[in-house]
């Protein structure tokens, strides 16, 4: 009963915004579970990559989950590597991923995500259509699992190590390409202020320098090679609109105080605990100073 309290509290023109970043995404993970320790839970939702991955367990109500996949998990099969690259096409090994992990290691509770699908609440998940270079914000509505699985498996298919998946006859790869933090997508869908979760450091910009892509990089698709081409100027400003919006009051942002440590695909276990620690104790904290303002009317 507290749950259903708590939850119908939550303004409904607050959404919730969660960032990618590969395993840097341990801290949405920790942040997520804070979340749901208090019973504080979204109406809508909009995830990239490992954020939406993240998101998907605080959908279906299963605290820790995220954590175990992303960090024990990770300790006992170690599902990162060249090898599964040269084996499945993916340096990420999808067959556990998608499939293992959701069906047998780690249950995935379908039931309980898409009854609060049914009840109304909105998880939207980002890819990048590799044929029109645009973001495009996906959903599964009909209890498909399958389908479900193949969304996350798209959104979180790095360019380069990983194959195009297919998602309703079209061609998709990781939402980050196009949209990395979809702050934009969640106030046009009617969300005027919005909490977003980061996995950089406030002021950090991306240094390295953008390259035009040659033609046989993607040459079926070139209008992706576009996008590929611009990428690094397009995350920028897009850090540069979260810090401008955290400064117009417009936005609530959550983001690793701590020097950040996690690469994109890291593999040290202490260092991916430590920031999932940190993603708990600002989550728990975020909750303690902010409650009011996701409660009360704007």
């Amino acid at each position: 009963m507290l749950k259903l309290l708590v939850f119908m509290q939550i303004n409904s023109n607050i959404g919730l915004v969660l960032e990618g970043g590969g395993m840097r995404g341990v801290f949405t993970s920790g942040v997520l579970d804070a979340f749901m320790k208090h019973d504080v839970f979204f109406r809508y939702i909009v995830g990239v990559s490992a954020g939406a991955c993240n998101g998907l367990s605080y959908m279906s109500r299963q605290p820790r989950r995220a954590k175990i996949s992303n960090i024990d998990m990770l300790a006992k099969y170690d599902y990162i590597g060249l090898r599964h690259l040269v084996t499945q096409g993916c340096i990420l090994d999808p067959e556990l991923l998608y499939n293992k992990f959701p069906y047998e290691i780690v249950p995935f509770d379908y039931d309980t995500y898409f009854a609060n699908i049914r009840r109304g609440d909105v998880f939207e998940i980002v890819t990048t259509n590799c044929l029109t270079g645009r973001s495009e914000y996906l959903q599964e509505r009909d209890g498909n699992s399958h389908r479900l699985n193949e969304l996350a498996r798209a959104t979180s298919s790095l360019p380069y190590v990983c194959k195009i998946v297919d998602i309703d006859g079209q061609p998709m790869l990781d939402g980050g390409i196009a949209d990395s933090i979809p702050i934009e997508r969640a106030i046009v869908t009617g969300h005027s202020k919005n909490v977003v979760i980061c996995t950089r450091n406030k002021g950090w910009r991306d240094k390295g320098k953008d390259h035009k892509q040659p033609r046989f990089v993607y040459r079926n698709y070139p209008r992706l090679r576009v996008l590929l081409s611009r990428r690094l100027k397009f995350y920028n400003e897009q850090l540069d609109m979260v810090d401008r919006l955290e400064a117009e009051n417009s936005i609530l942002v959550i983001r690793p105080e701590k020097e950040i440590v996690v690469g994109r695909m890291e593999k040290d276990i202490r260092k991916l605990e430590n920031l999932y620690e940190e993603g708990v104790a600002l989550g728990n904290r975020f909750i303690k100073e902010h409650l009011s303002k996701l409660t009360a009317p704007y």
